[in-house]
This record gives structure tokens, C-alpha cells and sequence, in this order.
């Protein structure tokens, strides 16, 4: 499934750094741009988006009167692009129909991330109970991993970076993502701290770890097959 998502920001090097992520990855996502709020409002006026990307400071008109006039005609996902971080704006935003935010700077990564959960909701896609991927079972509600069917104990950063992974199975996972998604993207360590918990995610899950692949020079994928030759 293709989803189309209107982009609105007037940095136009940020908007071509959005542009190019976002039409990189496999998750099928169309991208429009404005590069104003009146351009904004046309496009929006046309309809069919899946979401919106609005960023708040605009040229023309600024992103929450943009916000407000969207939601009026359509209950179209809304994730506000804001240099703001006062909570009265934040919560201005959502007063106004937004569903999301994410503060500037961010990653294009963790604005795809952000924006796929966003159309999983929407789009009623969040029922599933489970995530699989060959012999690893991760169940959503309660958190509990199995691999090749025997329980796994794992500690909350390599969950949530098997949860990662799994989410975005048969991708290429930068180590720069990963730091962004787990650690944050205050975090100013060395990027090799993401292969000392993928050590001990293979290690945990067992034959099963195997699943991870190593990316060179990139980063990792999870598979639904085992690799024959050891990793590093």
C-alpha cells in the first residue's frame, strides 16, 4: 500500500532532506511538498492525503490556523514539524487537532518511524498482537520474546531494539537510527555501543540471533532466515 503525505516546510534544505529519506525507504510512502502555508492550503484543500506533515513557523499563514482549517474539513493526521518546545505550544497544537509533534532538530529516521505509527493508527493497523520474524515472537501487549519457541529474558534496551528491528524487518537499520530511536538523540557516545547490545541480542535469542545480519559499513537486518556463516 502507497500512502501519500503532504509535507509542509519552507526550509527547503530540510525539505529535501525529508524528501529523499522518506522515497528511500520500502514502506511505499508518496511525498508532496509546500514550501509555504498558502501553497500548504491548497494542497490540503484538495484532499487526499494520508498525512501531514506541518511545520509551524511558515511563511503566509503559520502551521496552527494551517492546523485548524485542516481539521475542520478532514480528520487526516496531523504531526506538527515545531522548533517549539514550550509546553503551552505543544499543547496549543494538540488543543487544535494535531496528533503528533516532533522537536527540531530530529532525524529523518526518527520522523519516518514516527510517521508510520501515526498511518498504523489511522488506518486501524495497530490490532495485530504480535510481531514475527522467522523464530522470533515478540508480543506487543505483554512484552514477552520467544525464539524457536523457547522463552527469551531481555533487557529494555535490546527489546526495544529487537521491537525496532523487527518493526522494520528486511531493512537496513543504521547504527545512527538505532542511537536515535533507543539512546535518543542526546546521546553523544560512540556508535559502537549499538554493537555491544547487538552482541548480546544474538546471544540471547540463540540460533535464532543469527536472524541479524550485519550491514557493512551500514549497519544490521533482521530476516526471517538464520545466517549460515557466523557474524561478527
Amino acid at each position: 500500500m502507497t500512502y501519500r503525505t503532504l509535507l509542509v516546510e519552507d526550509d527547503a534544505q530540510i525539505r529535501e532532506i525529508i524528501e529523499d529519506y522518506f522515497r528511500a525507504q520500502s514502506g511505499g510512502m508518496e511525498i508532496v511538498s509546500a514550501g509555504d502555508g498558502h501553497e500548504g492550503a491548497l494542497l490540503a484543500a484538495h484532499g487526499g492525503f494520508d498525512l501531514i506533515l506541518l511545520d509551524i513557523m511558515l511563511p503566509g499563514r503559520d502551521g496552527f490556523s494551517l492546523c485548524k482549517e485542516i481539521r475542520s474539513q478532514s480528520d487526516v493526521p496531523i504531526l506538527f514539524l515545531t522548533a517549539r518546545s514550550r509546553e503551552e505550544d505543544l499543547l496549543h497544537g494538540y488543543a487544535l487537532g494535531c496528533d503528533d509533534y516532533i522537536v527540531k532538530p530530529f532525524s529523518p529516521a526518527a520522523l519516518y518511524a514516527k510517521s508510520l505509527a501515526l498511518l498504523r493508527r489511522s488506518k486501524g493497523l495497530m490490532a495485530e498482537q504480535a510481531l514475527v520474524c522467522g523464530g522470533i515472537r515478540l508480543e506487543l501487549r505483554s512484552l514477552q520474546v520467544t525464539a524457536d519457541g523457547r522463552p527469551v529474558t531481555l533487557a529494555p534496551k535490546e527489546l526495544a531494539m529487537l521491537q525496532f528491528l523487527m518493526e522494520h524487518k528486511n531493512w537496513v537499520v543504521t547504527r545512527d537510527m538505532l542511537l536515535d530511536r533507543i539512546w535518543g538523540m542526546d546521546f553523544f557516545g560512540s556508535d559502537r555501543v549499538v554493537d555491544t547490545h547487538i552482541k548480546k541480542l544474538r546471544r540471547a535469542l540463540g540460533s535464532a540471533g543469527t536472524q541479524i545480519r550485519t550491514v557493512v559499513s551500514r549497519g544490521y537486518k533482521l530476516t526471517d532466515t538464520p545466517e549460515k556463516e557466523d557474524q561478527p
